[in-house]
């Protein structure tokens, strides 16, 4: 064994492992300094910094065969939590579309599509899963989270009842938590969130009761206590915002111009006018949706820059329209319509100027937006333009019907 010597006149000379031994702090540095090339580069031929936004791009499908490469490698993709860490830090931001699914009288689960590299992958699945009549909304600054909201199931002995359970997924911990429940148990109802609150309306109680209460969560307030660094606090409580004046089964809800609007859906042709409720939460009030808007909202919706409603029509052969506010009426866009691969029920979702219509077997249609300015004598000035392309699905899919979805930002 060599043996080192402490250069000092008064200090006796000891063998390296000596239980006694005290090191300077140039031999501390000089002992611990190769550990941190422990393995080797992260890329070799490439400084660690260029190979780690290199390896922060890894889709997640990937990660399983990639942490058996070094051990570099394992340590960065051994767990989610650390992985999206290290991508907030630097600043990363991609888009994921998170699609709520089911099969025939199962239980939800929820697949994400990675937009960026189109590739699927799964999250662990909610500890209260709904089957039917949930909401879901993106919330948490950016949309790095996202609420499951109500609906039919649950841990209840009665399967048919509705629950008041509100869970929250958190993209960076890749993990689920149960916040504070709903004061009122309800399925098939309304939701939105506007400023930082979380919003519900209507829908039906224990024995297809249908409800005209609402109410609202704060998500900028935390409540209930303390805990280790980096926990999640409960949210808060709900409390009761106004009610919505009539008693109402919600089949579509959507915000726009910080407003929620909330349809009860369509019959073609119509037995009778189907209603609609409009929320304003700088008054606190309700009031009638336009009759244009409520009669064409023929469809599931979707919200594109805060203020363009759009819908993908269920009767005009699948066509998509955009609501004009000034003239309470719908115009259908320009270009193809939904791709014929595209099979009903729809979920729809945006970011920027594209629009994803996730179909029958989790096939994803994406919508390309485009201004188009008109001749001059038109009644309008500017018209929508829409290219389509198809995302399809795995195989395992094919018996999976979408119920909501989401963008999030991981």
């Amino acid at each position: 064994m060599q043996h080192v010597r402490v250069s000092s006149h008064q200090s006796p000379v000891h063998k390296l492992g000596d239980s006694h031994i005290t090191l300077s702090p140039k031999f501390r540095l000089t002992a611990v300094q190769p550990n941190l090339l422990v393995g080797g580069p992260l890329i070799p031929g490439l400084p660690d910094d260029v190979a780690l936004n290199c390896l922060l791009r890894l889709p997640i499908d990937t990660h399983s065969a990639c942490r058996a490469v070094c051990k570099r490698w394992h340590s960065l993709l051994g767990t989610r939590d650390r992985f999206f860490t290290r991508r907030r830090q630097l600043g990363f931001r991609a888009p994921w579309l998170y699609v709520f699914a089911f099969r025939r009288e199962k239980a939800t689960q929820c697949h994400v599509l990675d937009l960026t590299n189109r590739a699927w992958h799964t999250i662990p699945p909610a500890p209260c899963p709904s089957r039917s009549g949930f909401r879901s909304v993106g919330v948490g600054g950016g949309g790095g989270a996202l609420l499951m909201l109500g609906g039919v199931g649950g841990l209840v002995e009665e399967r048919d009842s509705p629950t008041d359970s509100v869970m929250k997924y958190e993209v960076c911990r890749n993990r689920w938590s149960v916040v504070s429940g709903m004061n009122t148990a309800r399925s098939f109802f309304g939701s939105g969130v506007i400023g930082g609150m979380v919003y519900v309306a209507g829908g039906n109680s224990s024995g297809l009761l249908e409800l005209d209460s609402a109410e609202a969560l704060d998500l900028r307030r935390r409540g209930g206590g303390g805990g280790a660094e980096g926990a999640e606090a409960a949210e808060g409580n709900w409390r009761r915002v106004a009610s919505m004046g009539i008693h109402m089964a919600a089949y579509d809800a959507a915000v726009v111009n910080g407003k929620l609007f909330v349809t009860e859906g369509w019959l073609w042709p119509f037995m009778y006018s189907p209603r609609g409720r409009v929320f304003d939460p700088v008054s606190n009030s309700w009031e009638a949706m336009p009759v244009g808007m409520r009669e064409g909202w023929t469809g599931s919706s979707v919200v594109v820059g805060g203020e363009h409603l759009f819908v993908v029509s269920e009767l005009e052969k699948v066509k998509l329209k955009i609501y004009d506010p000034e003239t309470d009426s719908w115009d259908v866009v320009l270009g193809a319509p939904i791709p014929e691969q595209m099979r009903k029920p729809f979920s729809l979702s945006s970011v920027g100027f594209r629009i994803f219509v996730v179909g029958s077997g989790l096939h994803v249609a994406v919508g390309y937006l485009r201004k188009l300015k008109l001749q001059c004598g038109t009644l309008k000035d500017w018209s929508c333009f829409v290219e389509w392309e198809v995302v399809t699905s795995p195989e395992a899919f094919c018996e999976l019907i979408p119920s909501s979805s989401q963008i999030l930002y991981a």
